[in-house]
C-alpha cells in the first residue's frame, strides 16, 4: 500500500468517527437555569453532597465497634493489647482525615478564595493527610512494639471502607 491509499483509509476511518460525535451531541443537551432548578427539585438526591464530617463520624464509630469487639471476644491477657491495637488502627484511619478536612475548611472560609486557591488547599490538604497517615504509622510502630498489627491493619482499613459506604448511604 502506498502512502496515499493509507492516508484515505485513515480519512475514511475518521469520516465514520464523526458519526459518533453527532449521536453524542444529539443525546446531551446544556440546561438552562431554570431547568437545572427544576431538575434539582425533582431529584434532590442527585444532587446532594457528602458531607465530609460525617465520614469521619463514622469512621470513629467504627473503630469504637470493631474495638469493642476485640474486647468482648479476646480473652486473656491479651484482651487490651488487641482492643488497644485496634483503636490505634483506627485512630491512624480519621485523624489524617479529619486534619484534611479542617484544611478544606480554612481554605473556604480565606478571604482570597478562589477555584485555584481551593485545588491547592485540596493539594495540601492531601499532603498532609498523606504524611500523618505514615508518621503514625511509623510513630505507633517504633514506640509501641507489642501492638498486634492484624487488628490495627483490620480496623485501619475498615476506616478506609467508609468513604465508600458513604457513597451507598448517598
Amino acid at each position: 500500500m502506498t502512502q496515499l491509499e493509507i492516508d484515505s483509509e485513515n480519512k475514511a476511518r475518521l469520516r465514520n468517527s464523526d458519526a459518533w460525535d453527532e449521536r453524542e451531541d444529539d443525546e446531551y443537551k446544556t440546561l438552562s437555569r431554570v431547568e437545572m432548578d427544576a431538575l434539582r427539585k425533582a431529584r434532590p438526591k442527585s444532587f446532594s453532597s457528602i458531607n465530609g464530617w460525617t465520614v469521619v463520624i463514622s469512621q470513629v464509630v467504627l473503630t469504637l465497634v470493631i474495638s469493642g469487639f476485640c474486647y468482648l471476644f479476646v480473652k486473656g491477657g491479651e484482651r487490651s493489647v488487641y482492643t488497644y491495637s485496634a483503636l490505634v488502627g483506627g485512630l491512624i484511619g480519621f485523624l489524617p482525615s479529619a486534619l484534611f478536612l479542617m484544611r478544606l475548611e480554612v481554605a473556604k472560609k480565606s478571604v482570597k478564595s478562589s477555584p485555584g486557591g481551593f485545588l491547592t488547599a485540596v493539594v495540601s490538604g492531601e499532603f498532609i493527610k498523606i504524611l500523618a497517615t505514615v508518621l503514625l504509622f511509623i510513630g505507633f510502630a517504633i514506640k509501641q512494639p507489642d501492638l498486634k498489627w492484624i487488628p490495627l491493619l483490620v480496623t485501619y482499613l475498615a476506616t478506609l471502607k467508609c468513604y465508600l459506604l458513604a457513597w451507598f448511604w448517598k
